[in-house]
C-alpha cells in the first residue's frame, strides 16, 4: 500500500526513480516507520519541483521522512564518506520510475562495498562498538532498545553488510531471531500508539497479549534469547572479518587436549577426534575456556550433531573437564555461551533450560540468572588460591542461584537441584554436601554483616554453627565476593567489604577458640562531640541521646549527601556514627561547612518530619539485649532521617544500626532499646 501511494506521487518519464533504502528498502515496515527515500535522477531539469511533489504529501501525512535527491554518482560519493549511508544503499529497493537507474545504483553500491570492504568494515566496527558501549546489551536489559542495543536489529543489519562483503555465510539462526525481534517491535508500536523501540515496563503486558506470550518473564526471556543469538553471530562474524584481513599463512595445529587443537587462533577438532567420544564436547569447551580462545562454528555444529550422550553418573574424565571449564576464569563466559548457543549445555545440564535468560527485576543485577551464575564462577577464579577446594568454589558459585524461579527462598529451593547436578556429574557424597551448603548459605555472610550488630554476642554463634569449620568459611567468603562481583557495581562497596571481612574474622576466632574479639569500634573510647569529614565518609562521636541519629541523618540530607551505608553503635552513654556518603548531585559541600552543620544539628535535633508510608517492617528477636527491626523501603533522599525521627518519636533508642542500599532499595536494620511499643513504631514509620 505504501509503495503504491508513493509511486503515484512520482511523475511519469525516464531518468528518475524513487528508491527505498534502509529498513524501508528491506521491506521492514513497523506501524510507525521512518521512511528512508532516495530520489534518483540523471540530471533531470526541474528535479527540485519533482522532489516537492514527493516530499510535501509525505509530510502532510505526518510520516517521519529521511530523504535525499541525488544522481547515482552523488549517492556513491556520499557513501564513500559515510559508512552508514553505504550500508543503507545495499538494501536499495525500486519503488517507481526508471528501474534501470535503480539497478545501476544497486550494482555500483554492492561492487563498491566489496571493493572497499577492508576500510568500510573497519569503520563499521568502530561505529558498532561505540553503539554497544552507549546502549548496552539487549539480552540483559529489562528496558533495552530492540534496535540499537547489542544483539538488536541494528546488529542484524550489520551482519547483512558483512555478508554482502562475501566474508561470511549469513546466520540462519540470527535471521530467525531478528524476525522475532521485529515482531516484538511491531507489538511495542501498537501497544504504545507511537514509535517505541524500548521494552518499557508499562508496555510489557499489552505486548505479551498481542504476541500471545504467556507472561512477562516469557517475553523477556524470548527477547534475551534472540538478542544473544544475534550477538553471538555478530561476534563470530567479526572474528571472520579479522581473519579475512590477515595475510594468508599456513599455521601449525597446536594440540590442546585429546582430540582438540588450536588452528588460526580458534579451537577445533583434531583429525583423530572420535564421534563416539561422549566427553569430547566438554574437553573442547574446557580447552577454549582455559586458553581464552573461540570455538569454530563448524566444530560446534559437528559436536551438536554427533556427540553421544554422557553416561550417568559422569566418568571421572568428564567431571574433571567440567570442573576445569568452570574454574577457567574469564575464558569461561565465551566458551559457555558458544556451547549454549549450539545446544550442548542442555544435554549436559537439563536444569539449565529452566533458568536460561530468566530475568532479574532489580537495578543491582546486570545479568539474567544463567549469565549471573556463569559470571560468578568466572569471578571465583580470583580466589582460587585462597581456598582449599577451588573446584568446589567454582561449582558452588556456578550453582548458588540455581533455585531462582522455583518460588520461596531461592537459597533453600536451590539445594535439591544442586544435589541432583552433583549426583549427575559423579561428585562424591562429601563434596556434594559442601556444594549444597554453599548454595544454602551463600547469602549468610553478606546478610549478617550488613544487617546485624557485629559487636552483639548473639550475632556470631549462629553463623559459626552454619559454617562449622574454617575451610568452609574460606569457601563461603570467596563465594560472597564472586557473587557480588558477578552481580554488578551496585552490589558491593568498600564498606560492605570491611563488614564482611570483620564478620569472617570474628567467626574464625570463634571457631578457633570460642571467645570473641572486642568490638572493632568502641564508642566509649571517644570523647565528643566530634565530627570528621573525609573522602566519601563522615564520622560523628557524641553523647548518645534520643534523636541523635535523626539529627545527624537530617543534617546529611540537608547537605545533599546520600547515606549509602552506615555503622552506628552506642555504649555507656557514648555514640559512634560512621557513614559512607555520596553527593546527591554536583560537588560535595565544603568540609568545614558540613562539620558546622552537623554540630548544630547534634545540639538541636529536630524530629518533625514525615514517616515512610509503604515501608515493610520485619521484627526479629535474636539479639541479646535489644529488639531488631528491619525497615525495607524504596531508597529516597532523607530516608534514614525520616526513619530515625519516627523511631525517636515512638520512644525507641537506637543502640546500633546497619544501613545498606541495594540499587533502588534500602534495607536498614536497627537494634532498638528503650520505652516503646511495636505498634507505636509502626504507626510513626507509616506516617
Amino acid at each position: 500500500m505504501l509503495d503504491g501511494w508513493l509511486a503515484g506521487l512520482l511523475p511519469r518519464g525516464g531518468g528518475i526513480a524513487l528508491v527505498a533504502v534502509g529498513g524501508l528498502g528491506r521491506g521492514e515496515i513497523p506501524p510507525y516507520p521512518d521512511l528512508d527515500l532516495l530520489l534518483l535522477h540523471d540530471g533531470w531539469p526541474g528535479i527540485a519541483t519533482v522532489a516537492d511533489q514527493l516530499w510535501y504529501p509525505v509530510w502532510a501525512e505526518k510520516l517521519p521522512l529521511d530523504h535525499a535527491v541525488r544522481t547515482v554518482d552523488e549517492a556513491l560519493a556520499v557513501a564513500e564518506r559515510d559508512v552508514k549511508a553505504a550500508l543503507g544503499l545495499l538494501d536499495a529497493r525500486h519503488i517507481a520510475g526508471d528501474p534501470a537507474l535503480t539497478a545501476r545504483l544497486r550494482g555500483a553500491a554492492a561492487g563498491d562495498w566489496r571493493a572497499r570492504a577492508p576500510r568500510r568494515l573497519a569503520a563499521l566496527r568502530e561505529l558498532t562498538e561505540q553503539r554497544w558501549r552507549d546502549r548496552g546489551e539487549l539480552a540483559f536489559l529489562l528496558e533495552g532498545d530492540l534496535k540499537e542495543a547489542r544483539g538488536g536489529l541494528r546488529d542484524a543489519v550489520v551482519l547483512r553488510g558483512i555478508g554482502f562483503a562475501q566474508i561470511t555465510i549469513p546466520s540462519r539462526a540470527a535471521a530467525r531471531a531478528a524476525t522475532r525481534l521485529r515482531d516484538v517491535r511491531e507489538a511495542l508500536h501498537h501497544a504504545a500508539g507511537r514509535r517505541c523501540d524500548r521494552m518499557l515496563a508499562e508496555l510489557r503486558d499489552p505486548v505479551t497479549a498481542l504476541l500471545g506470550v504467556p507472561g512477562r518473564d516469557a517475553l523477556l526471556r524470548r527477547v534475551s534469547d534472540d538478542a544473544r543469538t544475534i550477538a553471538y553471530a555478530a561476534d563470530d562474524a567479526w572474528r571472520a572479518v579479522a581473519r579475512w584481513g590477515r595475510p594468508a599463512v599456513v599455521e601449525p595445529r597446536r594440540p590442546l587436549a585429546d582430540g582438540v587443537v588450536e588452528y588460526g587462533g580458534e579451537v577445533c577438532l583434531a583429525r583423530s577426534a572420535s564421534r563416539h567420544d561422549p566427553v569430547l564436547a566438554l574437553r573442547v569447551a574446557a580447552a577454549a575456556a582455559v586458553h581464552g580462545l573461540p570455538i569454530t562454528a563448524s566444530t560446534l555444529a559437528w559436536l551438536a550433531e554427533h556427540s553421544p550422550p554422557l553416561p550417568e553418573p559422569w566418568p571421572e574424565e568428564a567431571r574433571a573437564a567440567f570442573l576445569t571449564l568452570l574454574g577457567a576464569g574469564e575464558g569461561l563466559v565465551g566458551a559457555w555461551e558458544a556451547c549454549d548457543r549450539a545446544g550442548l549445555v542442555s544435554r549436559w545440564l537439563p536444569e539449565w533450560d529452566r533458568i536460561r535468560c530468566l530475568p532479574q527485576y532489580d537495578a543491582v543485577h546486570l545479568y539474567t540468572v544463567d549469565r549471573h551464575l556463569v559470571q560468578a564462577a568466572a569471578e571465583s577464579a580470583r580466589s582460587a588460591r585462597d581456598v582449599n577446594r577451588p573446584d568446589l568454589l567454582a561449582l558452588g558459585a556456578f550453582l548458588h542461584d540455581i533455585g531462582k524461579g522455583l518460588g520461596g527462598d531461592h537459597s533453600l529451593a536451590g539445594i535439591g537441584p544442586a544435589r541432583r547436578i552433583c549426583a549427575r556429574i559423579g561428585l562424591s557424597g562429601r563434596d556434594a554436601d559442601v556444594t549444597a551448603r554453599l548454595v544454602e548459605h551463600h547469602l549468610l555472610l553478606a546478610d549478617t554483616a550488613t544487617r546485624r550488630d557485629l559487636g552483639d554476642p548473639a550475632t556470631v554463634p549462629p553463623v559459626a554453627h552454619a559454617v562449622q569449620d574454617e575451610g568452609f568459611l574460606d569457601l563461603l567468603w570467596a563465594l560472597t565476593l564472586a557473587d557480588a562481583a558477578a552481580t554488578g557495581p551496585l552490589a558491593w562497596s568498600g564498606w560492605k567489604d570491611k563488614l564482611v571481612a570483620e564478620l569472617a574474622g570474628r567467626v574464625r576466632s570463634y571457631l578457633d577458640s570460642g571467645p570473641l574479639p572486642a568490638p572493632a569500634a568502641d564508642p566509649a573510647r571517644f570523647a565528643g562531640p566530634d565530627v570528621e569529614i573525609g573522602a566519601g565518609r563522615v564520622t560523628v562521636r557524641a553523647d548518645d541521646r534520643p534523636g541523635l541519629l535523626a539529627a545527624v541523618s537530617g543534617a546529611l540530607a540537608r547537605l545533599r549527601l546520600d547515606v549509602l551505608a552506615a555503622d552506628i553503635a552506642s555504649r555507656d552513654g557514648r555514640a559512634l556514627l560512621d557513614c559512607e556518603i555520596r553527593p546527591r548531585y554536583g560537588d560535595p559541600p565544603d568540609p568545614a561547612l558540613a562539620a558546622t552543620t552537623l554540630r548544630q544539628a547534634i545540639a538541636q535535633p529536630g524530629l518533625a518530619v514525615p514517616g515512610v508510608p509503604g515501608a515493610r517492617l520485619v521484627w526479629c528477636a535474636d539479639a541479646t539485649d535489644a529488639e531488631i527491626l528491619e525497615v525495607r523501603a524504596a531508597d529516597a533522599p532523607g530516608l534514614l532521617h525520616r526513619i530515625a525521627a519516627a523511631l525517636a518519636r515512638a520512644g525507641a533508642q537506637v543502640r546500633s544500626a546497619r544501613v545498606a542500599t541495594y540499587g533502588g532499595s534500602a534495607v536498614d536494620v536497627f537494634y532498638l532499646t528503650g520505652r516503646y511499643t511495636r505498634a507505636a513504631v509502626e504507626s510513626e514509620i507509616d506516617g
